[in-house]
């Protein structure tokens, strides 16, 4: 007996003199292989990220990613934990922890306010269908992240990442400086090691510009590839969610759990069937003979000569890889920024509106929401306005004229232009620089973009996936590649070969003193 108890004292000590295990840079194959050997779980994983949301997020340097921490994580996280010793895993995401953008529906006691308080009590009657196959997978959802407010679709002065709700997020890699937006805080929280995977939106470089600035990957679908149901919108010929992560094959895993047909959206009956390996490809000789244009007129192309250093140490290392690189490709796209705008003005009081008849939003329209702001300037708009939204509430129906011929000539332009380039130079993918450096966060003055290559993908309804390609004055810049419809398959094997050749990405050192 003696020794029995001797065994257990020497057990328990063990247990608190051992040093709490350091999930940072973890990836998700990390995070099974140490669940399947005992060493962690699901509750310790969920119990590791909210400590470290505490001690980061809402304190120290308060970089503010995260809205909300699901209050049933925990209680989530054990049932799971349960299950896999009865069962076995469900899957790659069996336990992971999972962030959501804060404009993606969730029927539990988290609250879905796209960063308004106007929508700051809003529990919508059902999950988001991406929501739904993620639970269904096995994931954990960790909490809600900040975003800027309305998916940075009110005003052209706002500051990317700042919302009404929660306040301005902080770049992790400088906070003074701005993580871009929308899906800012899905990115940070990536960054820093608060999650180990997130979920974004993007309208128009929402998913690949927070990525490439915080030095992540991220995904931003062919549209349809991921339902838009229960997402707060901006405009249905646009919008996708997309998954943000450390690796492509951490992203590429998230992809496929998000991925499905939706009987509730249209543009899903387009996607390939069945489930797709996305992961199944991943090599790091994908690139070898593949043929690669590069893009040197997109916004702000040229423009820094540290950046442009980065291309051409991102060109050497595709050459290195085996890749064929046809450099300069150019995109005639006249046209298409101005048809765009037309487009979301009108699908966003259009679509809102459609939004608001199949939730419990105390907020019924566009109108309602201008209104909102309106009564409520001091706390909603103390630094910038509702210009955009003001704009959006004067146009007409999905019916008009304006509108029909804007819609048509934004996809034709950007499809033309993009299948031009293809054929020909006979091309596998396109690249180009994905953002520039972040730059200050200026509430007088909003934001300042240098560098975007966002709108070919995001206006045509293409894919786009961004990798971490180096840093400037230690901030980091991203390099995109943007591949026809459908091709994740194909795009995704080159986006890895190029990380897995690069090793580009180096994370943040402003959680190094904390106690992980």
């Amino acid at each position: 007996m003696r020794r029995l108890l001797l065994a257990g004292l020497a057990f328990v000590l063990a247990a608190c003199t051992a040093e709490t295990p350091d999930y940072s840079e973890a990836s998700i194959a990390d995070l099974h292989d140490a669940m399947q050997r005992g060493e962690t779980s699901a509750e310790a994983l969920v119990r590791w990220y909210t400590n470290r949301i505490e001690t980061l997020d809402h304190a120290g340097p308060e970089l503010r990613s995260i809205i909300e921490i699901n209050p049933d994580a925990l209680q989530i996280a054990r049932a799971l934990d349960e299950e896999w010793q009865a069962t076995g895993p469900r899957g790659p995401l069996h336990g992971i922890p999972v962030v959501l953008k804060a404009n993606i529906d969730t029927a539990d006691r988290m609250k879905t306010s796209a960063g308004s308080l106007a929508l700051a009590d809003h529990v919508p009657p059902a999950d988001a269908f991406l929501v739904t196959r993620l639970r269904e997978a096995g994931a954990v959802i960790l909490g809600k992240a900040n975003l800027s407010e309305w998916a940075n679709f009110r005003s052209t002065r706002s500051s990317s990442g700042w919302s009404s709700v929660g306040g301005q997020t902080r770049n992790p890699y400088d906070p003074t400086r701005n993580p871009c937006g929308s899906s800012s805080g899905s990115g940070v929280a990536v960054a820093a090691n608060l999650t180990a995977v997130a979920v974004g939106t993007e309208t128009d470089g929402s998913v690949v510009c927070p990525s490439g600035i915080n030095s992540i990957v991220g995904i931003k679908p062919t549209l349809g590839l991921v339902s838009r149901s229960g997402i707060v919108p901006i405009a249905h010929s646009q919008d996708t969610a997309g998954p943000m992560a450390r690796s492509v094959r951490d992203a590429a895993l998230l992809l496929g759990a998000m991925a499905g047909v939706d009987p509730d959206d249209p543009a899903t009956m387009d996607a390939p069937e069945g489930n797709i390996d996305y992961t199944a490809n991943l090599t790091a000789d994908a690139l070898d003979g593949k043929r690669i244009g590069i893009i040197r007129t997109h916004y702000g192309a040229g423009s820094n000569p540290d950046v442009a250093d980065v291309l051409t140490r991102s060109i050497d290392t595709l050459r290195e890889s085996g890749a064929v690189v046809i450099d300069d490709v150019e995109l005639d796209t006249a046209g298409a920024g101005e048809a765009e705008w037309l487009v979301l003005l009108y699908e966003f009081k259009a679509d809102l509106a459609r939004y608001f008849e199949r939730s419990s939003a105390p907020v019924r329209s566009l109108a309602d929401v201008i209104a909102f702001n309106e009564a409520n300037a001091d706390t909603v708009m103390p630094h910038f306005g509702q210009d955009i939204m003001l704009l959006a509430e004067e146009k007409g129906g999905l019916d008009s004229e304006e509108y029909v011929a804007a819609l048509a000539d934004s996809k034709r332009i950007t499809r033309e232009a993009l299948a031009g380039a293809f054929d020909e130079h006979d091309l596998d993918v396109l690249v180009a620089i994905t953002n520039g450096p972040a730059w200050k966060t200026d509430h007088v003055v909003g934001d300042h973009f240098s560098i975007s290559s966002s709108s070919y993908a995001a206006i045509s309804g293409q894919p786009s996936v961004t990798v971490p390609a180096g840093f400037v004055a230690g901030l980091p810049v991203g390099l995109s590649f943007i591949g026809p419809m459908w091709s994740e398959p194909d795009l995704l094997p080159m986006a890895y070969a190029f990380e897995q050749a690069s090793a580009a990405r180096k994370p943040p050192t402003i959680g190094d003193t904390v106690t992980k």
